[in-house]
């Protein structure tokens, strides 16, 4: 059985005091939950901090990237060591946005789940077609390559640990979502294509649904099948509004 995985990716919002206050607000709120692996990705600066605050909690601490080398003359970069010893055990690689603005390639982001995994660090590897490409009828060339290039030459036995997230960069912070119909087909579609990579071992692997997921969608996408959980950005801002997400069974 997979444990579902609800993910906050704060992205580049929050201050010290409002990630703490954040934090505060929020522990409360879910201390009742069991059988759901929450993770929190602040930003770089304050992983440290909210790590020491989500301690004995359960909640795990994620990174928003990670550097494919352990150090070096990297300027601005943080390293998958830096990230352990600041407390963090995630990361989010290949995030759209990233894809997008930083030219991340599917190389990088191969080269960045090695990295992690060698590391320690639970990579949340992200994929995911534009709507061009999903109006043109690329979706699932799109997301299968991607995901087999981002998986190259990782063995089976790494199947356990990886998180994949898929995320239709249409639906990410557009307000619009893929219908829960949507979301599992290309669910169903990369859980083959890792089974075709890794055997039955690929079973093991969560799948996660990012773009637009909030508390009054949550339920009906995590109905489905392959839907393991959701990496949740502009929801995990507000305490309330995440734990209600977290809270979705």
């Amino acid at each position: 059985m997979r444990v579902p995985v609800i993910a906050g990716n704060w992205k580049m919002f929050k201050t010290s005091g409002e990630a703490a206050a954040f934090v505060r607000a929020f522990l409360p709120l879910v201390a009742d939950v069991r059988e759901v692996e929450i993770v929190l990705a602040p930003p770089f600066p304050w992983i440290a901090a909210v790590a020491d605050l989500v301690k004995g909690s359960g909640v795990r601490v994620a990174s928003q990237n990670v550097h494919f080398a352990d150090d070096g003359a990297y300027t601005g970069e943080v390293s998958p060591r830096m990230l352990k010893d600041a407390g963090a055990s995630h990361c989010i690689i290949g995030h759209s946005e990233r894809r997008q603005y930083y030219a991340e390639t599917d190389d990088s982001v191969n080269r960045k789940n090695k990295a992690a995994l060698a590391a320690g660090l639970t990579p949340i590897f992200c994929l995911g077609e534009t709507l061009a490409q999903r109006e043109a009828g690329k979706t699932f060339d799109v997301v299968g390559t991607q995901l087999l290039e981002g998986l190259k030459d990782i063995p089976a036995k790494e199947a356990t640990t990886v998180i994949v997230a898929y995320e239709p960069v249409w639906a990410i912070g557009t307000g619009k979502t893929a219908t829960p119909e949507q979301a599992q087909d290309v669910h169903a579609f990369l859980r083959g294509r890792l089974k075709g990579l890794w055997g039955d071992a690929s079973e093991s692997v969560r799948i996660l649904y990012g773009g637009s997921v909030k508390p009054d969608n949550i339920a009906t996408l995590m109905a489905k099948k392959d839907i393991d959980g959701a990496l949740v950005g502009g929801a995990s801002l507000a305490a309330d509004s995440f734990a209600k997400i977290v809270k979705f069974k």
